[in-house]
C-alpha cells in the first residue's frame, strides 16, 4: 500500500489478501484529511456504502489517535457503528509520541469518554507502528475472530 506522511492521501478502498484466506480492507479516513468538501462527500458516501452494504464484514478496527482527546467525528462513528450493529474494536494510535504517564492518562479519559454513552468499553488496542507496541495482541485477536468466524460458518 502507499503511504503518506500527510494524512488524507488515503482516497479508495484497498482490499489485501492475507494468507489466501482472508481480506484486510482499508478505507480512507473519515476526519483529519485536508481535502475540498466534495472529496471528502465522495470518500463518506464510499465508506458508508461499503459499511452498510458488504456482506463478508467481519470486524472494524477503528484507528484513534492517542494523543488527543476523542474528536465528535470520531464519536458519531462510532455510534452509528453501534447503531447498525457492526462489530468493532478501538485501535488507539502513535503510543510512542506520549510519555508512559501521558498516554496513561489520555487513554483512561478517552476509556471515560466512551463510557459516558456506552455500557462497556469496545475491545480495545494501543499501538505504535514505530514500536510494534499492540502489534502482538491484535494479531492474536485477528486470529481468534477468524477463529469463531470459521466454528459459526461450519
Amino acid at each position: 500500500a502507499l503511504t503518506s506522511s500527510t494524512p488524507g492521501k488515503t482516497v479508495l478502498i484497498n482490499y489485501f489478501l492475507i494468507n489466501d484466506s482472508f481480506y484486510f480492507v482499508d478505507l480512507p479516513g473519515y476526519g483529519y484529511a485536508k481535502l475540498p468538501k466534495k472529496e471528502k462527500e465522495r470518500i463518506s458516501k464510499m465508506n458508508s456504502l461499503y459499511l452498510s452494504k458488504s456482506q463478508e464484514l467481519e470486524l472494524l478496527f477503528v484507528l484513534i489517535d492517542s494523543r488527543h482527546k476523542i474528536q465528535d467525528i470520531d464519536m458519531e462513528f462510532l455510534f452509528n457503528l453501534g447503531n447498525a450493529q457492526i462489530p468493532f474494536a478501538i485501535i488507539f494510535t502513535k503510543a510512542d509520541k506520549l510519555s508512559k504517564v501521558q498516554l496513561n492518562r489520555q487513554i483512561e479519559a478517552n476509556k471515560k469518554q466512551i463510557l459516558e454513552h456506552w455500557e462497556e468499553m469496545p475491545p480495545y488496542f494501543i499501538s505504535s507502528s514505530q514500536t510494534s507496541l499492540g502489534k502482538d495482541e491484535i494479531l492474536t485477536y485477528i486470529e481468534n475472530t477468524l477463529k469463531i468466524i470459521n466454528k459459526n460458518n461450519l
